[in-house]
């Protein structure tokens, strides 16, 4: 419907030059008694033509070439919306679409032939991923899905650092529970990593080395063995989300290639970086942030600012048109930093997305489930995922808007009933599965052939939102908020509960009966898409 509105609006904009000029949008009114949709256009154009909106709204509809076999009704309402009613003929030809295409309907081609690279998780190698890791986890890749859905080839990557003081320490962790277990008196600092995981870890050392290993350095072997095991659990935990990195990046491979001193010299050479108390600090304020700040402590080690502008311009000089980054909270205040320190040296910081997620909290019987990564009482991904299934995971996690608080109710994730979203939406999938195995018992088969029959309130309600499903899976690609996909599935599994109340498929007229079977096979595969974009799977019988 939109795109018939657009391209009427684009012939009219023949007549009426100041149509041209403006960005004309087409909204679906919250009363269903305003029209299947509504635009703003005329009062847009208010201050440029000062005149009244609703003269202007006049004159457009007077431009507009309508064919009244698809617009019933065109009004225009309040200060000056244009809302258009369509034909319940047109609306219905919807469903011969979506069966046509059947897995492909949602999809477009409007960035095909763009590239982009969704850059998330990116934890260190310290520790199993934890719910923390878990929502950046399952929104990275559902966002890199969506841009897949809308025509853009996509590189997910996970960048990581396996160096520094973290990972020392965790080696020295992993040492003491080796020497521990071999029978020697420890004393564990509290700051050090105390999951069993480090104890699994110091087991599989004394199971290849036996006490060979007692007097080696705690950066050696055990280091090694704690990065390994690690990363071979967190690929485990992501592949259990179906998430499939395309790109490992190590930050180590800044230094090692020389990025980093690469960086510091166009600095330099730029004037727009300064040696004060032994350290070297970038003029943030001549790029426009509010104060200069430490690109090189005094001891000679990079703060995070330096690497990641670095790590910004490998991926610049990878020639992607788009460039995502998902960061948590933690992140709000200081990623501008390393854009500025792009921009200055030259790059184009406008093809970079940088999205900020909330923090999740998992609650259980109405109280917080704490966590401490060091202290080892964490939820991890893993737990999760055995606790209530991958399905509720991720969809839980990508259900609210990323820039929510997000609490994840444990007691309602294990429900197995329409209170939980999960159940819900797969409810509606095997019922209509169950649907199309009775009508097939019964001899009667989808036909496309009498769509203009389907004109009860709540039949043309689902087609209409049917309707909506490529236009929402854009503008959930283009705004970055798969939050949009979980929403608009609820309300679709809600509409066609209604209309399988209201409107028997059993019992009707054989054609009525037919067309009605065609309606819910297109629900299905709308549902089937959207469910399948978010990698939840799909229950034929539940």
């Amino acid at each position: 419907m939109k795109n018939y509105l657009t391209n009427l609006f684009a012939a009219s904009a023949e007549k009426l030059i100041y149509l041209k000029d403006v960005d004309i949008s087409f909204s679906v009114p919250k009363s269903e008694s305003h029209g299947d949709l509504s635009t703003n256009v005329a009062m847009l154009l208010t201050k440029q033509l000062k005149k009244n909106p609703r003269q202007i709204a006049e004159e457009i509809i007077k431009s507009l070439e309508l064919d009244t076999n698809v617009i019933t009704n065109v009004e225009i309402a309040g200060p000056g919306f244009i809302n258009f009613h369509f034909s319940s003929e047109y609306v219905s030809q919807i469903i011969d679409n979506i069966l046509t295409e059947n897995e492909k309907f949602g999809k477009s081609d409007k960035y095909k032939g763009k590239t982009a690279n969704v850059e998330f998780v990116s934890a260190n190698p310290t520790g199993p991923l934890t719910i923390g890791h878990g929502r950046n986890a399952v929104l990275g890749d559902a966002l890199a899905t969506l841009l897949e859905y809308v025509g853009y080839d996509v590189e997910r990557e996970y960048y990581f650092n396996n160096a520094g003081r973290q990972m020392r320490v965790l080696g020295d962790s992993v040492k003491l529970r080796y020497l521990e277990m071999l029978g020697e008196t420890i004393e564990f600092p509290d700051d050090y990593y105390q999951g069993e995981y480090i104890k699994d870890i110091a087991s599989s050392v004394i199971e290849e080395y036996g006490e060979k290993v007692k007097s080696e350095d705690a950066e050696g072997v055990f280091k090694q063995a704690a990065e390994q095991a690690i990363f071979t659990d967190i690929k485990n935990t992501l592949s259990r989300l179906g998430i499939i990195m395309k790109n490992f990046f190590n930050e180590h491979t800044l230094y090692t290639d020389k990025k980093i001193d690469g960086v510091l010299a166009a600095f330099k050479e730029k004037g727009l970086s300064y040696e004060n108390e032994d350290a070297v600090w970038l003029k943030l304020t001549d790029m426009g942030n509010e104060q200069d700040k430490v690109i090189v402590k005094s001891t000679g080690e990079p703060t995070y600012r330096l690497p990641d502008i670095a790590y910004h311009i490998n991926k610049f000089e990878r020639n992607y048109d788009l460039i995502v980054d998902l960061f948590g909270s933690d992140h709000a205040a200081t990623y501008p930093d390393v854009m500025a320190g792009c921009r200055a040296l030259g790059y184009d910081t406008d093809k970079v997305k940088v999205m900020i997620h909330q923090f999740v909290t998992i609650m259980e019987n109405g109280e917080i489930v704490k966590m401490s990564t060091r202290k080892a009482n964490f939820v991890t991904i893993d737990e999760l995922i055995d606790e209530v299934g991958a399905d509720v995971v991720r969809y839980f996690f990508v259900m609210r808007n990323m820039n929510t608080h997000l609490n994840f109710e444990l007691d309602l994730a294990k429900k197995q009933s329409d209170e939980n979203p999960v159940f819900y939406l797969q409810y509606a999938h095997a019922r209509i599965a169950s649907i199309l195995r009775m009508t097939e018992q019964e001899n009667l088969k989808s036909s496309t052939e009498f769509l203009n029959l389907l004109i009860h309130p709540s039949e043309q309600r689902l087609i209409k939102k049917l309707h909506q499903f490529a236009e929402e899976i854009l503008y959930a690609a283009e705004n970055f908020e798969p939050n949009k996909v979980a929403n608009y599935l609820e309300e679709l599994a809600a509409i066609f509960h209604k209309f399988y109340t209201d409107c028997r498929i059993l019992g009707s007229d054989k054609t009525l009966a037919e067309a009605r079977i065609a309606l819910a096979k297109a629900a299905q595969i709308v549902l089937r898409n959207g469910l399948t974009l978010l990698k939840v799977s799909t229950p034929e019988r539940m």
